[in-house]
């Protein structure tokens, strides 16, 4: 029956040459405690952070040609932001191979978001150093898997004005949206806006909300799928 390192590296399609890389990457700072000879993560967690951002940056890049840099720049940092990387550590069992501190563990360490995402990204660091950039660049691809169903959940969905600001600003300007209350109906305690968002004067989106707020951010995303 294979260790915890073994089911990992199954788990992730790669087999490691230097053994020593990947214990250090699932080494938390605070098992330095009990063990002061051990290398903990953080050096590994440093080279991963930026060979993540260039892996990530080449694939939106060619993903979205259309883009500008600004929106690239967000879509990047959806993906590799440290709740996203606990996500993905999460969905390898990367939690159930760190290798944490007496005091750490008890506290609930293994469970910790920074705890997984860091290790994630000293993972990486460490297939890195492992292999290659074209290596690490291809695993890392398949553990994200389409980065548009990606970024369709993680996007940041709670800002639709936003997006469809930035989607529509390039080609037409900071001004060419409207929003516009159609409707108003139920008591003050109940009410319903319907409004309707407007691309220069052409009606491109509406939806309806329990407050103005709502409806347009609700018009946004319609429009989002629209255009």
């Amino acid at each position: 029956m294979k260790d915890a390192l073994g089911q990992l590296q199954e788990r992730i399609g790669y087999t490691f040459c230097n053994s020593a890389l990947l214990r250090q990457a699932v080494t938390h700072t605070s098992y330095l405690q009990d063990d002061p000879t051990a290398e903990c993560n953080q050096r590994l967690e440093f080279l991963g952070d930026a060979v993540l951002q260039i892996v990530l940056t080449e694939a939106l890049f060619r993903l979205f040609p259309a883009d500008r840099e600004g929106l690239l720049s967000k879509r990047r940092a959806a993906l590799a932001n440290g709740s996203f990387l606990a996500r993905l550590a999460r969905e390898i069992k990367l939690d159930e191979s760190l290798r944490l501190g007496a005091s750490e563990e008890a506290t609930g360490g293994r469970t910790r978001a920074a705890a997984s995402g860091d290790a994630f990204e000293a993972l990486v660091g460490a297939i890195y150093l492992d292999s290659d950039f074209s290596t690490v660049r291809h695993l890392l691809l398949g553990l994200y898997g389409s980065l548009a169903d990606r970024l369709a959940v993680v996007e940041d969905v709670d800002n639709p004005k936003g997006r469809l600001q930035e989607l529509i600003q390039p080609a037409h300007g900071n001004n060419a949206l409207r929003y516009e209350v159609v409707r108003v109906d139920g008591q003050d305690h109940a009410r319903e806006y319907e409004v309707t968002v407007f691309l220069l004067d052409r009606r491109v989106g509406t939806g309806c909300g329990t407050s103005k707020k709502l409806a347009e951010e609700s018009a946004a995303r319609a429009a989002l799928e629209n255009i």
